[in-house]
């Protein structure tokens, strides 16, 4: 048999395909809610099954939160051996008010592009593409009776929840999740029709303050001016993260290891990213915000941020309540590049807030993960065929992209089991991940099929490292 015979197979089982996503996707594995954690061993249990069909090894695993699902088939001697991650937890679905139908009740409809779209929380993060390489799997063992390069699969049910056992799981259990290279399958296109991957990502830091002054709430009439306001003085101090003439972020040493992006990479990004006013008009805007002399597309890609997540104090209800509150809180996040500490921009957030408090008030800090930026080897050898087969299956050049965003499997995965990864997605910017009504294009989810299948074969053309 051939390749095009599993590409043949994935086309005809379409609907099968679907059938099975769609039974995933009923599943309300929501892993952030305590209430849904027989639905999150569900969904593995799920996926063991499915796995286990294809001729998988397949498996939940216990961890103090909720399980993994480890499973294990072996491809021909010598062939590459290839770790492919990916989650089967999904966001909560509030506001649930603004759904156009039952979130965990998928459906195809049309979309506003013509396109047919696959309508359900967890469509496109991350069961839909989850399916894409299951359903490449069972397309190759139909087609061959065997894949052509070993596969073990690492399907995660606490991404969305933090992701708190990942790291330890991967430590535990290192020589049996150690392969040549890993698959993630989380990210997206650069646009419809325009396959990429994904060879940077940034990190993060989350910190949530509480500044305290006085010690309750009080009359704004009695005490206004005299007693220090905590929502003022809060939002002084988050004004001072940024210098209102450049953009730039304030804290000290907060550019360190940020590195300079080449102009022959940012004169590409020009060519194949979208101008500011296209990047930013699907969303009400056009005029770009942040750090001067940088385009949208490079601050998301290549330039580390500073963003105030939420912000409380104070009387928050309906009408209206005279009160000078006690307390006040704010989220803030760093997104970050290159070689910028995590621990370091903790550590210089938190001075900056503290060097700005009056004596008599207080500041509380409550971290909300860290984590390192991650850019995958320009001469990593896996690459160079993985581009050429997702050329292939969507007849239009490959793009190497970077990503806003952070997926921390990517530095775990590089620090537990000493591999890097090609990070290869089919989501798109419209399809409301994470919000009501998310998508997964139905195309996304056929081609994603046929990709993974190709990009099955090209690797498994190399010679295991």
């Amino acid at each position: 048999m051939t390749e095009q015979a599993a590409l043949d197979l994935a086309d005809k089982g379409l609907d099968d395909s679907l059938k099975r996503l769609f039974n995933l996707l009923r599943i309300p594995s929501i892993s952030t809610q305590p209430d849904h954690a027989p639905d999150c061993r569900k969904a593995a249990e799920w996926l063991v099954a499915e796995l286990r069909e294809i001729g998988f090894d397949a498996s939940t695993r216990e961890t103090p939160g909720h399980p993994m699902v480890v499973a294990h088939a072996k491809g021909p001697e010598g062939a590459p051996h290839v770790l492919f991650y990916g989650h089967y937890d999904v966001q909560p679905v509030d506001p649930l008010n603004l759904w156009t139908s039952a979130p965990f009740e998928p459906v195809l409809v049309k979309g506003p592009t013509g396109e047919m779209e696959i309508t359900a929380r967890g469509a496109a993060d991350d069961k839909g593409q989850v399916m894409t390489f299951v359903e490449a799997c069972r397309a190759l063992r139909a087609a061959d009776g065997a894949l052509p390069l070993s596969v073990t699969m690492l399907i995660e049910g606490e991404e969305e929840s933090g992701g708190v056992n990942l790291l330890p799981f991967l430590k535990a259990n290192r020589d049996e999740l150690k392969a040549d290279v890993a698959l993630i399958c989380d990210t997206g296109m650069l646009a419809r029709g325009m396959p990429a991957i994904t060879t940077m990502l940034r990190g993060m830091v989350g910190e949530e303050v509480t500044i305290t002054c006085a010690n309750r709430d009080l009359h704004s009439g009695m005490y206004g001016n005299a007693a220090r306001n905590p929502i003022q003085l809060l939002c002084d101090i988050l004004s001072d993260l940024r210098d209102g003439a450049t953009g730039r972020v304030t804290l000290q040493g907060f550019y360190e290891g940020v590195p300079v992006i080449p102009e022959e990479t940012r004169a590409l990004w020009r060519k194949i990213g979208p101008s500011d006013e296209e990047g930013l008009a699907p969303v009400g805007l056009s005029l770009p915000a942040g750090e001067i002399g940088y385009t949208a597309l490079e601050q998301t890609w290549s330039r580390p941020s500073c963003e105030i997540n939420g912000i409380s104090g104070g009387y928050e209800e309906k009408g209206f309540k005279t009160v000078l509150p006690s307390k006040a809180m704010a989220k803030v996040s760093f997104r970050l590049v290159g070689k910028q500490d995590p621990d370091a921009i903790r550590a210089a957030f938190r001075a900056h807030v503290e060097t700005r408090l009056p004596a008599d008030c207080t500041a509380e800090f409550t971290a909300h993960g860290g984590s390192r930026a991650s850019i995958v080897p320009a001469d990593m050898p896996f690459l160079p065929p993985a581009l050429k087969a997702l050329e292939e299956e969507w007849q239009h050049p490959a793009a190497v992209i970077g990503c806003g965003g952070s997926i921390p499997v990517v530095t775990e995965v590089q620090e537990a089991l000493g591999m890097d990864s090609l990070l290869i997605g089919f989501g798109l910017e419209d399809d409301r991940v994470h919000s009501p009504n998310e998508k997964y294009d139905l195309s996304c989810f056929h081609k994603g099929m046929r990709s993974w299948i190709r990009v099955l074969y090209a690797l498994a053309a190399r010679t295991a490292p």
